[in-house]
């Protein structure tokens, strides 16, 4: 019994002496799960993405898919996401120096008229250049023809889209310009149609087009689309953007919407993004590529791709890896996220059809759920003096684009090429281009990387792809993109960029010897271009390019042309 006793007594003095290490331990363990409870994201901190989410998946793939974090805030950045740096030392100038004016070089019966091909921002780049041809000419430009026949069906004229009064007295110095051929005895002047061909240069217009038009007074040229050498004296290249920049204004109904569309995105908030999604059905057939939607997406692009007998079945893989796939629309909306753009950021998004419908849009939504299109923030009755005509909603567009801080595109079409080139003349605002080649790589591992390291990499890979001075050299991509000759910069950014090292590519020698005015970027030019270069001479000088398939093509069917191009 005493053994007992003593026994009981050992055990309680062992446990008294014990409770304060218990204690501690358990208090301790509480901390630790509290910091661990206050340093994991919560729902409410997170998007939680399947890692390769496709097009129309069944639920049952879906379910298989790894889960990839995604946080809601933009995080870090090593750079302010709406503005581009050293922007405010460089700004457009176009003014003309050595031109003589229209009224004494234009010589009398001589008339050039064009008409455009394609929809807004195709014809837009060939009104552009009809103004440049008529003045190598020496000629009198008739308005031009807008194309009221292609895939875009629309049947607007020049004065029901551009301001037709606006755009020949803004001009006048530069060219002359008459709304209709004039009449000689009692009939209207008739128009003699040819064509040009692509990427003609000043010697060309002179060989081929001025003893024609000389003979016959009158000439039309034919679906002017890219009918102008990129390449051009500098005097030529600064009436380019006068006509592009300056003379070619929307209507005043066409201008006030589309400033009540900007208006309403800067209510939401005082920054926003404008997305330039193409990802239409056609589109993606074209591209050959493949987007993860299984059997089903193979039977319904397939079956559009045979529409067409010049495409030829191509290898999905090799065109990824090649950076020839437009991003899909969540690929987008990570790479945003990667540069620092939270999910309170306002999108507005200007697209056609999308492939999937609201399943492929859904990821960009669940990672930026304040998204907008035309449709969301104007009233039908708004939009209706516009909805029937495909260039009038797709110039409210580029006005939203245009007025956006910061603009992003998942192609390399012409309104990305026009608004990049436009905003790099008004200020360098922020332009993202996807380095597609780079991030491909980077989406098909990501299921095995952290956010931290892949938001990292994708920041990596876009840099030159930000819109930023000097990123492009100049002579790169079409003029159009890349107005180098209309781009002045300011003393300070003189001295800057001569205190800063050479860095050049492969040292690849080019007929023209053009040198970057600026320290090169080593992924410059890895976005494909729609065009490739007038100079035949530089087609070894690639080493930093990759060219769609439909950018050499010569096309035979003019519809697949107009869809993939604008």
């Amino acid at each position: 019994m005493a053994f007992q006793r003593r026994r009981h007594h050992h055990c309680n003095k062992r446990f008294r002496l014990m409770a304060p290490v218990i204690s501690g331990i358990a208090a301790a363990l509480l901390v630790l799960f509290s910091l661990l409870s206050l340093l994991a994201p919560s729902p409410n901190d997170a998007v939680y993405l399947h890692s390769h989410s496709s097009i129309n998946v069944e639920k049952s793939d879906a379910i298989r898919t790894p889960v990839f974090f995604v946080p809601i805030s933009g995080g870090k950045s090593d750079r302010h996401v709406w503005s581009s740096k050293n922007s405010e030392h460089f700004h457009g100038c176009s003014d003309a120096n050595k031109f003589l004016k229209a009224e004494a070089i234009t010589k009398p019966n001589r008339y050039l008229g064009i008409a455009t091909s394609g929809g807004l921002n195709q014809q837009r780049t060939g009104i552009t250049d009809a103004v440049v041809a008529a003045r190598i000419l020496n000629a009198t430009l008739v308005v031009p023809k807008l194309d009221q026949k292609s895939f875009w069906k629309d049947s607007s004229n020049f004065s029901e889209i551009f301001d037709v009064d606006w755009f020949i007295s803004y001009l006048s110095k530069d060219v002359k310009i008459i709304k209709q051929l004039p009449r000689k005895g009692g009939k209207t002047l008739s128009a003699y149609s040819m064509r040009v061909p692509r990427k003609c240069n000043e010697r060309c217009y002179i060989n081929r087009i001025l003893p024609v038009l000389v003979k016959k007074h009158a000439v039309q040229l034919n679906k002017f689309d890219y009918r102008l050498a990129n390449r051009l004296d500098t005097e030529y290249q600064k009436l380019r953007c006068r006509v592009n920049y300056h003379a070619l204004r929307f209507t005043n109904p066409i201008v006030a919407m589309g400033k009540k569309l900007v208006q309403r995105m800067r209510m939401n908030s005082k920054h926003y993004i404008a997305l330039h999604l193409r990802f239409e059905p056609d589109m993606l057939a074209f591209s050959g590529c493949d987007y993860g939607g299984g059997e089903k997406e193979q039977k319904e692009l397939g079956a559009i791709r045979r529409r067409w007998k010049t495409l030829h079945r191509s290898n999905p893989d090799k065109a990824r890896r090649q950076g020839k796939c437009p991003l899909t629309p969540e690929e987008v909306g990570l790479m945003l996220r990667a540069l620092g753009y939270g999910s309170d950021v306002h999108i507005y998004v200007a697209s056609g059809e999308v492939y999937g419908g609201e399943e492929t849009l859904a990821p960009l939504k669940a990672l930026f759920p304040n998204f907008h299109s035309k449709d969301t923030i104007a009233t039908k009755e708004e939009l209706e003096p516009f909805s029937k005509f495909s260039s009038r909603m797709a110039a409210l567009d580029f006005i939203v684009c245009d007025e956006s801080d910061v603009f992003v595109t998942n192609n390399n079409g012409n309104m990305a090429k026009i608004l990049a080139g436009r905003r790099k003349y008004f200020g360098h605002k922020p332009t993202i281009r996807p380095n597609a080649k780079k991030l491909y790589r980077l989406f098909l591992s990501r299921s095995n990387l952290t956010w931290e390291v892949f938001a990292s990499s994708v920041r990596t890979f876009q840099r030159g792809f930000m819109g930023e001075p000097k990123e492009v050299r100049p002579g790169r991509s079409g003029f159009h993109e890349n107005p180098s000759t209309c781009i002045c910069e300011d003393s300070v950014a003189k001295v800057e960029r001569s205190s800063l090292p050479r860095k050049y590519g492969n040292h690849i020698p080019t007929k023209k010897n053009i040198t970057n005015d600026g320290p090169d970027v080593d992924d410059e030019s890895e976005w494909p271009d729609m065009e490739d270069d007038d100079d035949l001479s530089d087609e070894n000088d690639m080493s930093n390019e990759t060219i769609l398939d439909y950018d050499t093509l010569n096309f035979e069917d003019t519809e697949l042309e107009e869809i993939l191009s604008d």
